[in-house]
């Protein structure tokens, strides 16, 4: 069976760290070849909260979409989402990209909307892929961001995974 390039999109509100290590761990379980951007502590879009931490993840994996979405789903309840006294966003898993794939399958738009419309997702997504192109662009990511004129509160955090920083001392020290 042949391997599927996918970008998912992590955030947390509550318990941020806690509940993005655990994701981590989950998704290591299944997916291949997985890398992680920088994370980034972002302020609330949409929502009354406290600020996010937020990150995207890299990785190949030899399910279909449904399949991958159905295991989010489940990762994401096994941290808290879909509790009835949930406060705030324990964990969010998001399908980015998919392969190539473009148009609505099952209830999933792709490439997810978000990628274009917050800096959350477009920051580390474009220092993960920078030379994958959007296909309803026609750009690459890192030019995307480049151009990007999103007003979101966005700073690199510090953040530890297996033994390693996941944001670069140098994005730090700015």
């Amino acid at each position: 069976m042949s391997l599927t390039q996918v970008y998912l999109g992590l955030g947390s509100n509550v318990e941020r760290e806690k509940h993005l290590l655990a994701g981590l761990e989950a998704l290591s379980g299944f997916l291949q070849e997985m890398r992680c951007s920088a994370v980034f502590e972002s302020q609330p879009v949409g929502i009354k909260s406290g600020p996010f931490f937020n990150l995207v993840v890299s990785a190949k994996t030899d399910f279909p979409l449904v399949e991958l979405s159905r295991r989010l789903k489940l990762i994401e309840a096994d941290n808290g989402r879909y509790a009835q006294d949930r406060k705030g966003l324990p964990l969010d898993i998001d399908v980015l990209f998919f392969g190539d794939l473009v148009g609505n399958f099952d209830g999933l738009t792709l490439p997810r909307a978000e990628i274009l419309k917050n800096a959350f997702v477009l920051w580390p997504l474009s220092l993960i892929a920078p030379d994958k192109v959007h296909p309803g662009v026609g750009k690459t990511l890192a030019q995307i961001w480049a151009e990007a004129q999103i007003e979101q509160v966005l700073a690199p955090a510090a953040f530890e995974w297996r033994g390693e920083s996941l944001t670069p001392l140098e994005m730090l020290a700015g």
